[in-house]
Parts: structure tokens; C-alpha cells; sequence
């Protein structure tokens, strides 16, 4: 679950995490359903690609706050490099978190 600590909303979706270098590799590459959302930590670098991606996601970078600086939704076989390093990254199917820039959360 995540909580939105700006607007005390308790967002009931279960969070993988990506933790190691193979499942930050692996990402959401050939999902077709995407029920959940993908957290990425212990990260060496921001830059995303939705290459091998069967949909179009949406993208959250976060500050070392668990504040978010940075958001964009990407279609299949594109390449993105944010304004700056993020310490966590979230990626879920487009729409499904109504989170905005600025809003501190919890990963639960």
C-alpha cells in the first residue's frame, strides 16, 4: 500500500519492489496486466526505457524524501532521462495513481 502523506489517502495496490540489478533490468517488461506498482530502490541511476513494454505506463521519480519531483507517462519503446537522480522510482499502467509533483509518501 502507499500512503500520500500530503493528502492522508491510503492507496490499496500491492508494491513490488526492484531492489537488485536483475529485477530493475527486468522492470515491467512483457507485462500485459499491470495490477500493481513497481517500486525501484538501491538505484545507481535514473534514466528508463519502456523498451520490450506491452502498454503505457506512468512514471514517478522521488527525491530521497519519498517526495515527488518528477512525472511522465511513456509509451511503449521510448527512452527517458529525468531532471535529476532520484533515489526511488514507481512505475504503474497509465492512470491507476492520481499522485501529483510535490506529494510526500510511505511505502507500506
Amino acid at each position: 500500500m502507499i500512503l500520500n502523506k500530503t493528502t492522508d489517502e491510503l492507496i490499496n495496490i500491492k508494491i513490488r519492489y526492484a531492489d537488485n540489478f536483475f529485477k530493475r533490468f527486468k522492470g515491467l517488461m512483457l507485462k500485459r496486466n499491470i495490477d500493481f506498482v513497481l517500486l525501484f530502490t538501491n538505484l545507481t541511476g535514473s534514466n528508463i526505457h519502456t523498451y520490450f513494454m506491452m502498454s503505457e505506463i506512468d512514471v514517478y521519480f522521488l527525491d530521497g524524501n519519498k517526495v515527488i519531483f518528477e512525472k511522465v507517462s511513456l509509451k511503449p519503446w521510448k527512452f527517458y532521462k529525468p531532471k535529476k537522480q532520484a533515489s526511488y522510482i514507481l512505475e504503474t499502467k497509465k492512470d491507476c495513481l492520481k499522485l501529483k509533483i510535490g506529494d510526500k509518501l510511505e511505502f507500506i
